[in-house]
């Protein structure tokens, strides 16, 4: 129960026992009662949310946006704001037609790609933290520093609604991705290293998925 609902219900609790003074039973039909209207309307809004998103992903294909992009920033969920989501999806758009945004999906398919394919190898899940004493090559510790530095900036854009200003803070993270990917081969024979690595790509997609469900995108 969210926090409206549960003070809501302590208001009408009281109400309830003002109105029928202690006969419990009346006033748990009342309570049962008052839950099932609020489902009701949160169903119906619901419906209504959803009604206007198919509505608006119709109207933005209509006006040239690659479904894919649309997709990719409606997978991200819980936002109930349609216009902040218009103007993510044309902020995408746009950054994806550029060579930054065009070689960055390049890249994050890259390490999504080897992330997957060496989790299903290995039995296990490269979602742990990644720790930059374990990086062996300059390129590992570049890589390391360009997160550090986006991760918190593209959130500070995103808090703003500034999303031409996200996609900016992940464009920085294209040259570094690329040189990691040309100098550093991610299985090493140390398991330790390798391990880090395969974080460190994952950490790759944590970082870009603030954004949009890059996986959704075609390319």
């Amino acid at each position: 129960m969210c926090a409206n609902e549960s003070e809501g219900q302590g208001g009408i609790d009281k109400t309830l026992a003002e109105m029928f003074g202690d006969d419990e039973a009346s006033i748990k039909r009342e309570v049962e009662r008052y839950k099932g209207i609020i489902r009701i309307i949160n169903e119906i809004s619901m419906d209504l949310l959803s009604f206007f998103a198919d509505r608006l992903k119709i109207h933005l294909r209509d006006q040239g946006i690659r479904h894919d992009v649309i997709q990719a920033c409606f997978d991200l969920g819980g936002q109930d704001d349609l216009v902040l989501l218009v103007n993510r999806v044309r902020a995408l758009q746009d950054f994806l037609g550029t060579d930054d945004g065009a070689n960055l999906l390049i890249g994050y398919k890259r390490a999504s790609n080897i992330v997957v394919a060496e989790e299903k190898n290995d039995g296990v899940e490269y979602s742990g933290t990644p720790e930059a004493k374990f990086a062996e090559q300059d390129e590992e510790r570049a890589l390391f520093k360009a997160l550090d530095a986006a991760e918190p900036a593209i959130a500070a854009a995103l808090e703003t609604e500034d999303f031409a200003a996200a996609m900016g803070e992940m464009a920085k993270l294209r040259p570094v991705i690329d040189s990691f990917f040309d100098k550093v081969t991610v299985n090493a024979e140390n398991a330790i290293v390798r391990r880090n690595r395969l974080c460190l790509l994952n950490r790759i997609r944590s970082v870009m998925r603030q954004v949009a469900v890059w996986d959704a995108i075609e390319g």
